[in-house]
């Protein structure tokens, strides 16, 4: 059994996230899981056949395990096999395989020796009870959150599994502090009726199974590629010249966003050439402290000590020559002597993004209606005479009625209009 979309073989294909839109067989495609390895070996040729018989194997969310082939079952990504547990069996969907696996486990340093084993290709039978033990995980978190608000425990019940022959129930958790939880078992052992396992993990790994979208607009990057958990510091924040601000810094988990350390390594390697920033410049009118450093225009802002308000900004290089010149014993000159007074660049906008008339029409094309409207200086001299203007040729009706008769528009009265009648009422209608 493989997605439905039969392509769960293609590593060049992604099915997406469950969603409306998403692959439609999202549980058994190889593709669609949220931290899948892309198997770039996939359309290479190996010039030898492939000796592993291990295989990954997935589960729910992102615990995924490496069990051995012994029955040499023609596996391939998105079978679903059952696969040894302890107690019983477990159902799972194989997410990897071939010669990839051999690195995967090396780098996640998995020994080779007392492997778990694959019994067999999943049945309908294991496949019905699998769905039918997934289907009561949701109201099973909701019932352990129940009694353990009940109970008063400082804990909070993050996600729930079933094992796939329904045998055994992992419920994840996170706490502060330690948990008494041997009360808690024993309510969940007799309401679930079957074997209770408590996991504690941490909020990152909570952030990790629940998932969402962060505050760059992506998905979480714990939820979708990132597979381990380096510690972030407020130094990382410090170092690329960020506020120490809880709510802008912190995650959906609570603590220090993971991307604090993408960027880190590049802001090291450029602020090795600046001086520290606890440089100090001994100048004619005062010492000097740095204030602010600027990593992309590779610029420092000082101020006085006796006058702090005023900055002052200077290049790394006219800095280095001021540290060598406190060296010599000599002091410098005063920081308003060596501030550049940088001419401020006009930026266009091109698209016009920021005018609010961009979609008015300004100038109106020529056409029939551009003459209708004229100023006003031309309605004052329609009726004179212009002595400069030749004499407009008359019709030949107007020569021979009299060429002394001037129609101007001061000698024509109103235009008289006829009223109409009234129709007449007819009393027998």
């Amino acid at each position: 059994m493989s997605c439905g979309c039969k392509t769960s073989g293609d590593s060049a294909h992604s099915c997406g996230t469950k969603s409306a839109d998403g692959c439609a067989s999202v549980d058994t495609c190889g593709n669609s899981y949220k931290l899948s390895v892309f198997d770039w070996l996939s359309n290479i040729n190996s010039p030898a056949q492939s000796n592993t018989d291990f295989v990954e194997v997935r589960f729910k969310n992102d615990r995924k395990f490496f069990y051995k082939n012994v029955n040499k079952l023609p596996l391939h990504i998105g079978s679903v096999v059952t696969v040894e547990s302890s107690p019983g069996h477990d159902i799972g969907v194989v997410s990897l395989s071939g010669e990839l696996v051999k690195i995967q486990m090396k780098k996640k340093y998995v020994s080779e020796e007392n492997p778990l084993k694959i019994y067999r290709l999943a049945n309908q039978k294991d496949i019905e009870v699998w769905q039918e033990v997934r289907q009561k995980e949701e109201s099973v978190k909701i019932q352990a959150r129940k009694i353990a608000y009940a109970l008063n425990l400082d804990m909070k019940i993050t996600d729930v599994e079933y094992q796939g022959d329904g045998g055994k129930v992992t419920i994840y958790y996170t706490a502060d502090t330690r948990v008494d939880f041997r009360q808690l078992i024993k309510e969940y052992a007799s309401l679930f009726r079957t074997k209770i396992d408590m996991k504690q993990i941490g909020f990152r790994q909570e952030a990790a199974k629940v998932g969402g979208i962060g505050s760059c607009g992506r998905e979480l990057c714990c939820s979708t590629w990132l597979t381990d958990f380096r510690s972030v510091n407020t130094n990382a924040a410090r170092y690329q010249q960020l506020s120490i601000n809880p709510q802008k810094l912190a995650g959906q988990c609570g603590k220090l966003k993971c991307c604090l350390n993408y960027e880190l390594d590049s802001y090291l390697d450029a602020l090795s050439h600046f001086p520290p920033s606890s440089t100090t410049i001994d100048t004619v009118k005062g010492k000097a402290f740095c204030i602010k450093i600027d990593v992309f225009k590779k610029r420092m802002w000082f101020a006085y000590v006796d006058h702090s308000m005023s900055w002052y900004d200077l290049d790394v290089q006219e800095v280095k020559k001021l540290i060598a010149t406190n060296k010599k014993g000599e002091k410098a000159p005063p920081l308003e002597e060596l501030k550049i007074n940088d001419i401020p660049v006009k930026s266009v906008d091109l698209i016009q993004e920021n005018n609010m008339d961009r979609f008015e029409r300004k100038n109106r094309p020529a056409g029939k209606n551009q003459n209708k409207r004229k100023p006003n200086n031309q309605n004052k001299t329609e009726g004179k005479p212009n002595v400069n203007q030749p004499p407009r040729n008359k019709k030949p009706q107007e020569k021979a009625a009299g060429q002394n008769v001037k129609a101007t528009p001061q000698n024509q009265g109103p235009k008289k209009f006829k009223k109409k009648p009234q129709p007449k009422r007819d009393d027998n209608a």
